[in-house]
């Protein structure tokens, strides 16, 4: 088949953190904590397993209401873009913490018609007018919600471009139709979930605007209780605007002057964006990225986000070993898991950037013969430090670079009645994004998940710094993996930062390799392995098992992993789909 295919987390309130800790002690070589990280949309608790099965069409999302928003585009005859564009439209109501228009996006698209896989860049950009020493005061990196909080993070929202344009080539139904379900949500109003109280309740500064204070908040201050119905009537009149017009006056009209002046003239942390670097903002078609994976082809979002490269290379490292012999749950299977995504992210970590302003060797980091020998580096018994390699022929100088690149975030994945299927991974970085409310909906962070420094010691430059007009590297991973033939098998992926890539590659591990049904797979528990300790939920290894892993010198925390798996697995004529247990989602099809 073709295919057109944090460091600075320094103290982030303690608070948000919820784990529990069996810790052992580090291994030679290894890198030792570099600082106490949360994960700040928290986790809110678990449910049971959330499945379903369907013949004809399904749609797998991060909220009751998106889905249904959903499925009934797909039972109006729509496609599966068509239907994202209705859950995107809904989720950045009823979970404004995790994406939204003001945000930025990657969506993989597979058209039945011509079998071929097309890849939607919707990232932000940076205003034209930054320069590499954005994030530097006094010669020092700026705090993270010292940068975060305001203006002076906003990126140029890329969603909304990327929807039109996914919507001009895959689309359906009428542009208009997709916006009433959230029109009419939106003024009707809609109950505040326990997940979206909690978070309100939870998350640091939320109040720290009087736009959002007043929309999230009661005239006590307190945050809005459970049940309590929730209207948006700005937001309803932007996307009628939007409906009617189509996405012009967001980036050239009334809507654009909005966003610009919350940006530009925010009294406390201004931004430098301009209605020209609104108006020139353009969403991209590009290839995707494929990996062999046992008898599947797995393909992502290739650069900026480094989730297809870094999920493909974990895949096709642990294809080199006897899977089939160690078992779910066991020290052998966790150790292979993390000792490959090590790897990985070194390689990650070194080379991915946005492959408009950085050579990046896409291809190379996932060719078979490179991921055979980065194989060999992995021993059964022994964890082992993890260096980048040299990929390919590629003889550039790298530098690693860290990003704070925080877990909010939301999946959707989704199949029509015509065999087309969508994974689009979308988000406003972290939860809340800037804290910037405008027209009803809130404005993205991204621009944090740039290096902050754009410089070694030496004062050589790495790859994922800011510049004008460049999209900050992402770790998002839609991704759908194809049979031999080229018709999908697993539509997957997932909201978390930086362990996106662990969450999405452990659960197509499990269901491919392991035979899992997919909404078990996304249940199980999660693994992250990210460089200086090993993370894994309570229930993903016994006590036993997690001395023999501890034992191969890998140090363990448990702690729980707050992924949003949202997938569709394609066997025998059905559709089987699995929302996270984690997240407050469902799977919703006919």
């Amino acid at each position: 088949m073709k295919k057109s295919l944090s460091f600075f987390l320094s103290a982030l309130l303690s608070s948000a953190l919820t784990a529990s800790t069996a810790v052992a002690s580090p291994m030679p070589g290894k890198q030792k904590e570099p600082h106490k990280e949360v994960q700040p949309e928290v986790a809110t608790g678990r449910s049971e397993i959330k499945s379903a099965t369907a013949e004809k069409y399904m749609a797998v999302t991060a909220n009751p209401h998106a889905s249904t928003a959903a499925e009934n585009m797909l039972a109006r005859g729509g496609t599966a873009v068509d239907a994202a564009i209705a859950a995107q439209l809904v989720l950045s109501l009823v979970e404004p913490q995790s994406s939204g228009i003001g945000g930025g996006a990657f969506m993989l698209s597979y058209r039945a018609d011509d079998k071929d896989l097309y890849f939607y860049d919707g990232r932000e950009t940076a205003p034209m007018a930054v320069d590499e020493n954005y994030f530097i005061r006094d010669g020092k990196p700026r705090g993270f919600f010292e940068a975060v909080i305001g203006g002076y993070s906003v990126g140029v929202p890329g969603v909304m471009r990327m929807l039109e344009l996914a919507h001009e080539r895959d689309g359906k139904l009428p542009w208009k139709e997709l916006f009433q379900p959230a029109i009419e949500l939106a003024e009707q109003g809609f109950a505040v979930s326990p997940r979206m109280h909690q978070l309100i309740a939870r998350m640091p500064r939320v109040d720290a605007r009087p736009a959002i204070r007043d929309y999230l908040f009661n005239d006590d201050g307190e945050p809005l209780p459970v049940g309590h119905i929730l209207k948006n009537p700005d937001y309803a009149a932007t996307l009628k605007v939007l409906a009617e017009q189509g996405v012009k006056p967001f980036y050239e009209g009334d809507i654009a002057a909005a966003i610009v002046d919350a940006v530009s003239n925010e009294p406390e942390n201004p931004g430098v964006m301009t209605r020209k670097d609104m108006a020139d903002y353009q969403a991209k078609v590009r290839e995707p990225v494929c990996a062999e994976f046992l008898v599947y082809e797995v393909c992502g979002a290739a650069m900026p986000s480094s989730g297809g490269t870094t999920v493909g290379a974990i895949l096709g490292m642990l294809q080199h070993f006897p899977l089939d012999q160690y078992p779910v749950g066991s020290a052998e299977l966790t150790h292979l898991f993390v000792e490959a995504s090590e790897l990985a992210f070194a390689d990650r970590n070194t080379y991915a950037a946005d492959s408009d302003f950085t050579d990046v060797p896409t291809k190379a980091l996932v060719a078979p013969h490179y991921l055979a020998q980065r194989a060999k580096l992995i021993n059964l018994q022994r964890a082992q430090p993890a260096r980048p390699g040299v990929p390919g022929e590629f003889s550039g100088k790298r530098l690693k670079a860290a990003s704070p690149e925080m877990p909010n975030t939301s999946h959707l994945s989704i199949v029509d009645q015509y065999g087309n299927a969508v994974s689009m991974t979308t988000s406003i970085e972290t939860a809340f994004g800037s804290r910037l409310l405008v027209k009803g909906f809130l404005l993205n962070n991204q621009l944090t998940d740039f290096s902050f420094v754009p410089r070694n010691s030496d004062k050589q430059l790495v790859a994922n710094r800011i510049e004008p007009g460049k999209r900050p590297r992402s770790s998002m991973s839609p991704t759908i993996a194809f049979n031999r033939d080229g018709s999908p098998r697993l539509i997957v992926g997932s909201p978390g930062g930086s362990r996106i890539i662990g969450y999405t590659a452990r659960t197509i591990l499990y269901h491919l390799a392991k035979g899992m049904p997919i909404a078990e797979a996304i249940h199980a528990g999660n693994i992250g392995a990210i460089g200086y300790r090993v993370e894994v939920e309570p229930e993903t290894l016994t006590d036993s098992e997690l001395r023999k892993l501890e034992a191969k010198g890998h140090q363990v925390v448990r702690k729980e992993l707050n992924s949003g798996l949202h997938g569709i697995a394609l066997e025998d004529g059905k559709l089987f789909g699995g929302a996270d247990t984690r997240r407050e989602g469902s799977a919703q099809g006919k």
